[in-house]
C-alpha cells in the first residue's frame, strides 16, 4: 500500500523506507516552537527534568505575540521568562517587540518551515505550514520542552482524508471560505487525529496566502494537520527564503485514504459560521443582516498581505459604521512596512479603523480588542467559542477579510459583492 504526503515526511523523519497509519514513530525534529503563553510552561518542565542545554539553538523558534507589546504585569513576567532562556541558550529564531509577529505569519516568512520537514509547535494552529508541503502540527508545552532538549518526538502516523479541489475561486471568496465550507460539510471532529490532504487541480488556481489560511485551520476539523503539494507557486515563496535543502513529496497513487471529499471552487460563495463552532456555516447571503459591534481584520489566519489589500479594496474611500470598531491587525513587521507602503493603511485610518501592532490579541480574548457583555463582532480569526474574545454572553462570526470589511462599513453582516 502506498503512503500519502504526511505519511513520506513522517517516514523519512523517523529514518524508515515506510510507515503506515496508527503505526507509532520517534521522528526528528526541523523546527519546534512556541510563544509567549506557551514556551514559559515548556521551560518549566525543561528545568523540572534537570535539562540545560537545547539539542540545537537554530532549529527552535520562539515568537512573543500573544500578548506583546506586554498588556499587564503577568504578561510581561512571562516574556521574561522566554527572554531569559532565549538569552541562556543563545536561541537564533528569537523574535521580541519590534520584531515579532505573529508566529505562524512569521515562521514562513522568516523561512523557517520548508518542505518536507518535521515541525512541532505549542500552538494548535502549527498546523499552518502544510501549506509549504511540510508536516506541521501543534503539541503541547511538555513535548515542547522534550523537543527542545532532543529534537525529538513521538507520532502516531495519520491516516489520511483526501480533499479534491476543482475549479477556481469567484470574486469575494477566499481560502477562509473554503475552509470554513469544509468545515460545515465534514464537522469539528470530522478530521479526528487524520491529516487533510488537499489535492486536484483547484490547488493551482489558491494563492500561497490562501493556502496557508486553509491550513491554519484544518485544526478546527480536529486534522492532525493539513498539507498541500509542493508546485510552482511553493516554491516561488520559497525563494529568497529558505536557502537550505528541502524535499517536496508526492502522494502515491495507490495511498489509502479513508475518504474522499471533492470541492468545486467555482461553486463556493462567501461563508460565515456563526456561534459557536467553526462548523456552524452558512453562506453569507443567509445571514445578512445581523448587528455587530467590532470587527477584527488580523490574527494569524487572515493578517496577511492579501487579505488586507482585500480589505482596503473595500473600505478604500468609505467610512466604517457609527457604532462598530473596526481593528485592523497586520499579521507581521513585513506585512506593516508593505502595507503602508501601498497605502493600505492610510485607507484604513481614513475609513476610521485602528490599525495595530503585529499581535494575536483579539483572537483569544486577549487584548487589542476585548469584547463586553452581550457584544457581537465579526471576525478573520479561527475559533468562535464560548468566551472566546470576551465574555460567555459575547459572541463570533467568524468570515474572510471581504466579508469583514463589507460588515463594517454597514454595521450588519454583509456580503461584499453588496457594497
Amino acid at each position: 500500500m502506498g503512503m500519502t504526503m504526511t505519511q513520506k515526511i513522517l517516514a523519512c523523519s523517523a529514518g524508515l523506507d515506510t510507515v503506515e497509519a496508527g503505526q507509532l514513530i520517534e521522528g526528528k525534529l526541523n523546527l519546534v516552537l512556541g510563544n509567549d503563553i506557551t514556551t514559559p510552561v515548556a521551560i518549566t518542565e525543561f528545568r523540572k527534568a534537570g535539562l540545560s542545554s537545547v539539542f540545537d539553538n537554530n532549529k527552535i523558534a520562539i515568537i512573543l505575540d500573544h500578548s506583546t507589546p506586554c498588556k499587564d504585569i503577568k504578561s510581561a513576567q512571562l516574556c521574561a521568562v522566554c527572554r531569559d532562556f532565549a538569552k541562556e541558550h543563545n536561541i537564533a529564531h528569537f523574535y521580541d517587540v519590534g520584531k515579532m509577529g505573529v508566529e505562524h505569519a512569521l515562521v514562513p516568512e522568516k523561512g523557517l518551515a520548508a518542505p518536507g520537514e518535521a515541525i512541532i509547535g505549542a500552538d494548535s494552529h502549527t498546523c499552518t505550514y502544510g501549506a509549504l508541503g511540510a508536516f506541521s502540527t501543534g503539541v503541547g508545552s511538555t513535548d515542547m520542552a522534550a523537543g527542545m532538549a532532543t529534537g525529538l518526538a513521538w507520532f502516531k502516523v495519520p491516516s489520511a482524508i483526501q480533499v479534491k479541489l476543482t475549479g477556481k475561486l469567484q470574486p469575494y471568496v477566499s481560502g477562509k471560505d473554503v475552509i470554513l465550507h469544509l468545515i460545515g460539510m465534514i464537522g469539528v471532529d470530522g478530521a479526528l487525529y487524520q491529516s487533510l490532504e488537499f489535492t486536484g487541480d483547484g490547488v493551482a488556481a489558491l494563492e500561497m496566502d490562501d493556502r496557508f489560511t486553509i491550513c491554519n485551520m484544518a485544526i478546527e476539523a480536529g486534522a492532525k494537520n493539513g498539507i498541500f503539494p509542493v508546485d510552482e507557486k511553493t516554491e516561488a515563496y520559497l525563494q529568497g527564503r529558505v536557502n537550505r535543502p528541502w524535499k517536496a513529496f508526492t502522494a502515491d497513487p495507490d495511498a489509502a485514504y479513508t475518504r474522499t471529499v471533492e470541492i468545486d471552487l467555482s461553486t463556493l460563495r462567501p461563508t460565515v459560521a456563526l456561534p459557536h463552532l467553526p462548523s456552524n456555516t452558512k453562506p453569507v447571503d443567509e445571514v445578512a443582516g445581523m448587528p455587530v459591534q467590532q470587527v477584527v481584520i488580523g490574527s494569524c489566519t487572515n493578517g496577511r498581505l492579501k487579505d488586507l489589500r482585500e480589505a482596503a479594496a473595500i473600505l478604500r474611500g468609505k467610512t466604517v459604521a457609527d457604532g462598530v470598531r473596526c481593528i485592523v491587525i497586520p499579521a507581521t513587521q513585513q506585512i506593516y512596512l508593505d502595507a503602508m507602503a501601498e497605502g493600505l493603511l492610510a485607507d484604513f485610518i481614513k475609513a476610521g479603523a485602528v490599525v495595530s501592532t503585529p499581535t494575536c490579541g483579539p483572537c483569544l480574548g486577549g487584548h487589542m480588542g476585548v469584547l463586553s457583555d452581550n457584544e457581537w463582532a465579526i471576525s478573520t480569526t479561527n475559533r468562535n467559542f464560548v468566551g472566546r474574545m470576551g465574555p460567555t454572553s459575547s459572541k463570533i462570526i467568524l468570515a474572510s477579510p471581504a466579508v469583514a470589511a463589507a460588515t463594517a462599513l454597514t454595521g450588519v453582516v454583509t456580503d461584499p459583492a453588496n457594497i
